[in-house]
């Protein structure tokens, strides 16, 4: 396989088919995302049933409770704006991190793409941390953030919040990286009132979230990004979108050993 690096971060490896990735490359994979933070495959001619057995390399897999699963495909669920009457909204975000082991890996296959528009925006959580100023970093120290799910349909028995470091590090790179979500899903902070909770998550997402910080992927026919969520924030970018946009997207639990 070829790999290439792309800026601020993110790695491209070409020649390598989703069904050459066994144990041992999956390995290498998992380095790479716990260095760079999002993978791109791209000129993959993968079905579902071939991109379940490349999420299953790196581990068992996780499902977001009230999202569309793909038909016949129950551990895969639907990303799409088909049938809309106006664009879904996205916001830099953690999947699923209101619970107590969030996911460690996400993937989407690219399945429609529109015309115009609809990429994936990342932000390196790495440099988000390494750039914050001194103070802050003394401030937040040792606090946790009270992560709380917000627009899904959850059950009576599912978890619905959980705490996380603020600074988390890494559980392969041993990388501290800045662990935050949506401003919602972020409700409290430890050891600090709630406006000033609120207005530290905002600066927070505003530092993490600047354009230096941003890899941007344009969707090609045939790409396959994973993405770290352990150093990684993302949202997909609906303006100005001209199509249909769907993604087949799974999720990878917990970080193998």
């Amino acid at each position: 396989m070829r790999i290439r690096h792309l800026y601020p971060m993110g790695v491209e490896v070409s020649e390598l088919r989703l069904a050459d990735v066994d144990a041992a490359v999956a390995a290498r994979l998992r380095g790479l995302l716990a260095d760079r933070g999002v993978l791109v495959l791209p000129g993959q001619d993968a079905d579902d049933a071939a991109f379940l057995a490349f999420l299953r390399a790196f581990g068992a897999l996780a499902f977001t409770v009230g999202e569309t699963p793909v038909p016949g495909f129950a551990d895969l669920n639907v990303v799409s704006n088909v049938g809309r009457a106006t664009p879904p909204r996205s916001q830099f975000h953690v999947d699923t991190s209101y619970v107590r082991r969030p996911p460690a890996y996400t993937a989407l296959r690219a399945v429609r793409l529109p015309e115009r528009g609809g990429a994936t925006v990342f932000s390196d959580q790495y440099r988000a941390y390494d750039t914050l100023p001194a103070d802050v970093r003394e401030r937040l120290r040792g606090r946790t953030i009270r992560h709380v799910a917000t627009g899904v349909r959850l059950g009576a028995d599912d978890e619905a919040s959980a705490e996380h470091p603020v600074f988390r590090p890494h559980p392969l790179s041993g990388r501290t990286a800045l662990y935050i979500s949506t401003q919602k899903r972020c409700a409290a902070i430890s050891g600090l009132e709630q406006a000033e909770a609120k207005e530290v998550v905002a600066f927070l997402i505003a530092h993490s979230t600047r354009d230096d910080n941003l890899y941007r992927h344009r969707w090609s026919p045939g790409d396959v990004v994973m993405w770290d969520n352990g150093c990684v924030l993302h949202k997909a970018d609906h303006d100005g979108v001209d199509g249909d946009r769907v993604m087949h997207r799974g999720m990878v639990a917990g970080y193998a050993a």
